[in-house]
């Protein structure tokens, strides 16, 4: 395959310095064999400008570190490859994130705040044995909660989600995903309408308006249409009956 010279639109501001305001940067690149966007942030700040600001940790699609808007879609740039994209590519931030700098966002905090606002922890009024042996599950139910906790919590389904860019408070499909994981694990002791006390609003199962950009675009394929599913349908169920 020929070498392109890629030109990369890239958004650039610092919240530091207000005084400059948001701006979209032009970079120009030779591109090399399974180049991916990783590869070329990391050339463009190591060779043309050190101030260039965007976040990795484990480039292998593990973290979810990278995900940033490309050419307009959520995605992962270390997963991301030059040669899948054209000529001229256009870099932003994820939308509904706390800005950190140019590429950067935290969606650290996010995600936290999801974690307690969810009480993301098995609830049980069982005491904790380290010495007991672990408790036996059947495979199959084992792998369906292993699904659900494959997140990686890159942000990806909350950017490309139409109500999670309208409504500050709306869970999204990261944070129906991991009460879909707690619904099917017997260890949590809470009754769905325990959960749809939690979960039973517009901010939360019924705000989503069903344009599942959030399937399409999760870079780990989790089902996540197949989880909104099963979360309506039992706080449907929870909401009717109370129990």
């Amino acid at each position: 395959m020929a070498e392109r010279l890629l030109t990369f639109s890239i958004f650039r501001y610092n919240p530091a310095t207000p005084e400059i305001p948001p701006r979209m940067q032009e970079f120009q690149l030779d591109e090399t064999p399974n180049m991916t966007l990783f590869i070329a942030l990391n050339r463009l700040r190591e060779e043309q400008d050190p101030s260039l600001m965007f976040d990795f940790v484990c480039r292998a699609a593990v973290c979810g570190s990278c995900g940033m808007l490309i050419n307009g879609r959520p995605g992962l740039a270390c997963k991301t490859l030059t040669q899948d994209l054209p000529d001229r590519i256009t870099l932003m931030p994820l939308p509904v994130f706390k800005l950190v700098g140019d590429l950067s966002v935290d969606t650290g905090v996010w995600f936290r705040q999801l974690n307690e606002n969810l009480e993301a922890w098995i609830h049980t009024d069982k005491e904790f044995d380290p010495r007991s042996p672990e408790e036996r599950m059947d495979n199959t139910l084992a792998q369906e909660i292993y699904e659900a906790e494959r997140c990686i919590e890159c942000g990806s389904c909350i950017a490309a989600c139409a109500t999670a860019n309208m409504r500050a408070d709306f869970l999204g499909a990261a944070g129906l995903n991991r009460i879909a994981r707690f619904l099917i694990d017997p260890r949590d002791e809470r009754s769905p309408y325990q959960i749809f006390e939690v979960v039973g609003t517009d901010e939360g199962v019924f705000g989503c308006i069903g344009l599942m950009a959030c399937d399409d675009i999760c870079p780990v394929e989790i089902p996540l249409q197949q989880q909104l599913a099963l979360v309506r349908r039992k706080m449907a169920w929870a909401g009717l009956t109370g129990k």
